[in-house]
């Protein structure tokens, strides 16, 4: 009875973990999915609506702030998550130097790098700008938009590299 006892406990365990790692993936899923679509098609589509700075950059704010809104709670659930598969991986505080952790702790970094890069452009950079359009302030409002354009290049190749991380800590040495 013992060993049908602990068989139990380890599949409730494993599908627990399936069950968490998914919810992982559909959160990381939406956020970079999202991000993605700003970039590539609110963006884009935002100058086929209008030719007014002004009007176009109110447009994309909105769209922007209703995305953020979905982000904190997504971005929430990405790093708690992340912390509790982090402890399918680390052991031990030495399993960091090794396969996969050394993986892992490349995925931190760069997870702490996006976050602040992230919050850093929509603080700042986001205010400023929705500020530099109301005010009418289109030649400070271009110079703004483009650093914060590079922020936001930098920020989707970070996802993406943070993607390719995840799959290779799926693979086998």
């Amino acid at each position: 009875m013992h060993g049908f006892g602990t068989n139990i406990m380890t599949s409730a365990v494993l599908a627990l973990n399936l069950i968490v790692l998914w919810i992982h993936l559909f959160a990381a899923m939406l956020f970079v999915g999202g991000s993605f679509f700003m970039w590539l098609v609110v963006v884009p589509a935002s100058r086929l609506i209008t030719n007014d700075e002004s009007e176009r950059t109110r447009i994309v704010g909105r769209i922007a702030r209703g995305f953020g809104k979905l982000t904190n709670p997504i971005l929430t659930v990405l790093i708690l998550i992340g912390i509790y598969n982090a402890a399918w991986y680390l052991q031990t505080v030495y399993a960091l130097l090794q396969y996969p952790g050394t993986i892992l702790l490349c995925k931190m970094i760069l997870v702490a790098v996006l976050l602040l890069l992230i919050y850093v452009n929509n603080l700042y950079f986001g205010k400023k700008i929705m500020r530099l359009a109301q005010e009418g302030k289109l030649g400070e409002l271009r110079a703004v938009r483009r650093v914060s354009r590079s922020v936001s290049a930098v920020n989707l190749s970070l996802m993406i590299v943070i993607l390719f991380l995840a799959v290779m800590l799926q693979m086998p040495p």
